[in-house]
């Protein structure tokens, strides 16, 4: 099964500020707001939703192929997929922008800050599912919105089943548009505060949009995860963690 994972490739550069940031925001004066944040602990790793499902499906033995637009610093990037033998052909560079990249920076309580250059993300739209011969599934992940629109017209005319997983690029989107989405798509995986949103937008309740998909899947964190079919509902209980190391996946 040859599975075409269309969406981002990003590195993230995790900063970990050892305090917390409430201690260094004055509430009453956010309108005139200044603030820099000192943080020794910083790594970068490679990331992306496209990139992330890549390489876990890698993991468990499956033939992903990740579909996205990447800038000429990509480099490490693909010496470390190439390394893992995930096949890159459908990763398009474009020269004159930067991958996309993620500036995190996490405090003692968790919470974050992020800021997000899309970069030749954008450009996604240049990439065509239909160029890909062999596909048996497909994903449509965050992604620039015309190539995400794009994808998913795609798969559909080709008779690809694929999963939308709209995640963070949600916002990017009204609720026709999602209802089209869901519409075209076999599978919908969200996350339990993605689920109120798209339920919200859409105006369908989970039953109306089991009722349009094959499986509606809800993450839920420590509580596991729901997979909602037309026939049945099924719990899926959570895999325990060991120790909790950063709240960035």
């Amino acid at each position: 099964m040859s599975a075409l994972i269309c969406g981002s490739l990003a590195f993230d550069t995790i900063m970990v500020f050892p305090d917390q940031f409430k201690n260094h925001i004055l509430p009453d004066k956010v309108h005139i707001l200044n603030v820099s944040f000192l943080v020794p602990r910083m790594r970068r790793e490679f990331g992306g939703c496209a990139g992330n499902i890549a390489y876990n499906l890698h993991l468990l033995g499956g033939a992903p192929i990740p579909m996205g637009t990447v800038g000429s610093d990509f480099g490490p990037y693909r010496e470390h997929f190439d390394a893992l033998g995930i096949d890159l052909s459908r990763v398009r560079v474009i020269d004159e922008l930067f991958t996309p990249q993620a500036f995190i920076t996490t405090d003692h309580d968790n919470n974050q800050i992020t800021a997000f250059h899309p970069g030749a993300m954008m450009r996604s739209y240049e990439n065509h599912v239909k160029d890909v011969p062999g596909v048996t599934l497909g994903l449509v992940g965050p992604d620039g919105r015309e190539g995400m629109i794009q994808n998913a017209i795609e798969f559909k005319e080709m008779g690809v089943p694929f999963i939308f997983d709209p995640g963070q690029a949600m916002p990017l989107f009204n609720g026709p548009e999602l209802r089209t989405f869901i519409e075209q798509a076999d599978y919908v995986v969200v996350n339990d505060y993605e689920s109120n949103l798209l339920q919200e937008r859409t105006g369908w309740n989970e039953k109306e949009i089991v009722g349009r998909v094959k499986a509606y899947i809800t993450t839920r964190g420590p509580k596991g995860a729901v997979i909602h079919t037309p026939e049945k509902s099924y719990d899926i209980p959570p895999a325990h963690e060991r120790r909790v190391v950063d709240p960035t996946g």
